[in-house]
């Protein structure tokens, strides 16, 4: 054996190759977000089945699974469920659109911005709540109070990101997007909108967040069918299982929503050198 293998040969064994290497234990990293919801769910059966919590009060998910299996079953979920995202998507479509428009229209110009801003400001400042007696005084409980209610509450979430990512971007690019003598459509697509995308796509986040909120309330004001309005039935008739299958559906439905627009933001955002943690 010559001298360069002797001095070769503990360093090759002693340094792991990248095929060689040995992968990091551990979850996958979607399911990280499930390990807390599950453990709850095993602690709060194991209590139910020991008599620790009240039936009526706090029933055992196996119990909220069946009572949902049977609303699906019966086709009652996939009318209030559908009803729901109609009156939820059609109010989020107005509110969004139109804060996205005064967004940056208040956002380009410092005239629009002392005329509308100061009045969105103190809108915002009032509470949703108290305007749902004017709502049914003006408008009835019809669908359109409900598609307003939830449009009023998604317009302050988007248009405040949007102003605010339009006089985010840099002084220096405006200057010199005048130099380069940019039209306003040119000026808006390449520097506007790219510049101002990651606070709308936040902004859509919370606006849809608060598309869920209101319309919960929204349906609890007369209607007729919708998540919210199975879980105030069920309220009624003291049905707890059905009230927490409401709560659930809400939350699932939520999610889901937010998770389909934070595909989006990274889709859009690829190009975005920002801290991931």
């Amino acid at each position: 054996m010559s001298a360069n293998e002797i001095t070769l040969e503990p360093s090759v064994q002693g340094t792991p190759t990248a095929a060689g290497a040995k992968p990091r234990a551990g979850l996958p990293k979607r399911l990280y977000g499930w390990v807390i919801p599950v453990i709850l769910l095993v602690l709060w059966e194991t209590a139910s089945a020991l008599g620790l919590v009240s039936d009526s009060a706090l029933p055992a998910p196996s119990r909220i699974a069946k009572a949902f299996w049977q609303l699906c079953a019966n086709g009652d979920m996939a009318e209030h469920l559908q009803m729901s995202l109609i009156r939820a998507g059609g109010g989020f479509l107005l509110g969004g659109a139109t804060a996205l428009l005064l967004g940056i229209f208040t956002g380009l110009g410092s005239w629009a911005e002392r005329t509308l801003d100061p009045t969105i400001q103190m809108l915002r400042t009032v509470p949703l709540l108290a305007v749902i007696p004017l709502f049914i005084l003006w408008f009835g409980v019809g669908e359109f109070s409900k598609v307003l209610l939830i449009a009023l509450g998604s317009f302050f979430p988007l248009y405040f990101h949007t102003h605010l990512g339009v006089r985010s971007a840099d002084r220096k690019l405006y200057e010199v997007t005048r130099i380069l003598q940019y039209s306003k459509l040119k000026l808006m697509t390449k520097l506007v909108l790219p510049a101002a995308l990651p606070n709308i796509l936040l902004g859509i986040r919370l606006s849809v967040g608060a598309s869920w909120l209101l319309l919960a309330v929204a349906e609890m004001m007369g209607a007729s069918a919708g998540v919210g309005y199975m879980i105030q039935d069920a309220r009624v008739y003291a049905q707890t299982d059905i009230v927490f299958v409401g709560i659930l559906l809400f939350a699932l439905v939520g999610k889901l929503s937010d998770s389909a627009v934070r595909l989006v933001e990274r889709r859009c955002l690829q190009w975005s050198n920002s801290y991931k943690g």
